[in-house]
């Protein structure tokens, strides 16, 4: 194995989205991690699927059984990390929680990731990243004036303030397990980390440089030099001048004439302001203008579909994206000077690995068809 988390072993109880990004990011940076799948929740289309890449080993188990229970406990007995996605409660339930898990392994940093965390009101209630970030303030403020919020994907509560959030929190525990050397719990909640990546805009209402109103401020799309431009061909282009000269090297470009145009931060100007660039970039198309602004500090750039991302030159040559058996994907993230993580291998179909991992394990032949549900040799 290689890489900066090399060594580190992982236990990732199989959910969707937030948790198996967590894991996917943790095996990028050379951890070793085996996903435990839910009996009946495997997903048939699993080696398609990047956010499982990198596991090291599957294995479907189902933790109704205490058999299966006890596959886990010995998993972790062995490992540095679990993390697990169920609601609150039910992994005490299953008999994998925390408490049993550190009765096991007391170093064992245990990672949960749930939407609106372990405690509150709605703490047992089911939602999705639209409803997370809406409690957290974080959709509000997102689309066109005079229509209803527009969901920005699942980035926000799924991955940003979630899946990643959880990674920021079990490296934070196993680096201050490096002092205590006892294990804890991380509460990664997506409602939570959703709130927190809107502390810049908390801070700018607190100054009351931000309102409550969609569409009617600096990096809301409000502003005409931050923003998206329709081109010829029915693409876009976009914007972010905000500073002075970066400004000035987009009106240029537009071949436009500073002084004949409303201030850059006349508020009153704002809507002239749009029309013209709108009607300037309709002249040309989207490549067009890349080809133009190509090199120029006016902070312009396409606006790139999934399938084109991966042909842009910059990112050609970064190597951001890779494909993998035919699936092209981002590559790990960030870059290490030294510790260099492996390339991502492609995801392990679910419970492929079931013999071999129980074997690991010092399962015998009769428990291993116990579990298996027929011959060892055949899992």
């Amino acid at each position: 194995m290689s890489g900066p988390l090399a060594g580190l072993s992982v236990v990732e109880i199989g959910s969707i989205g937030p948790g198996p990004f967590a894991a996917m990011v943790l095996a990028d940076l050379g951890a070793r991690v085996v996903r435990v799948e839910r009996a009946g929740g495997g997903l048939a289309a699993a080696p398609m699927d990047p956010l499982l890449r990198g596991r090291a080993a599957s294995i479907t188990l189902d933790l109704k059984r205490p058999e299966a229970v006890e596959v886990v406990m010995r998993l972790v007995e062995r490992s540095d990390v679990l993390i697990e996605g169920y609601r609150p409660g039910v992994a005490e339930r299953l008999g994998v929680g925390p408490a049993e898990c550190a009765a096991r392994n007391p170093r064992l940093v245990y990672g949960r990731m749930t939407g609106w965390g372990q405690d509150g009101p709605r703490a047992r209630e089911a939602g999705h990243d639209i409803d997370y970030i809406a409690v957290a303030g974080a959709l509000h403020p997102v689309g066109p004036a005079d229509r209803p919020p527009p969901p920005p994907l699942n980035l926000i509560g799924d991955f940003g303030g979630g899946g990643m959030l959880l990674v920021v929190g079990v490296l934070a525990a196993l680096m201050e397990r490096e002092s205590s050397g006892m294990g804890q719990v991380v509460d990664a909640a997506m409602v939570d980390g959703s709130a927190l990546l809107m502390t810049m805009i908390q801070g700018l209402a607190a100054r009351g440089l931000w309102t409550d109103r969609r569409d009617d401020n600096l990096l809301d799309g409000a502003a005409p030099f931050y923003r998206c431009y329709r081109t010829s061909d029915d693409r876009f282009v976009a914007v972010g001048a905000l500073e002075p000269q970066f400004y000035a090297a987009l009106v240029a470009g537009l071949g436009l004439d500073e002084a004949d145009l409303p201030g850059q931060y006349d508020r009153s100007g704002w809507d002239a302001l749009e029309q013209r660039f709108s009607e300037v970039f309709s002249s040309r198309t989207r490549d067009e203008w890349a080809a133009l602004f190509a090199g120029a500090d006016a902070c312009v750039a396409p606006v790139l579909t999934i399938a084109e991302a991966p042909t842009d030159p910059h990112l050609v040559v970064r190597g951001t994206f890779v494909e993998v058996e035919g699936v092209i994907q981002a590559a790990p993230a960030p870059r290490f000077s030294r510790s260099v993580g492996p390339p991502p291998s492609p995801a392990r179909p679910a419970g492929s690995d079931a013999a071999a991992v129980l074997a690991d394990l010092g399962f015998g032949t009769a428990e291993m068809e116990a579990l298996l549900g027929g011959p060892a040799a055949s899992a």
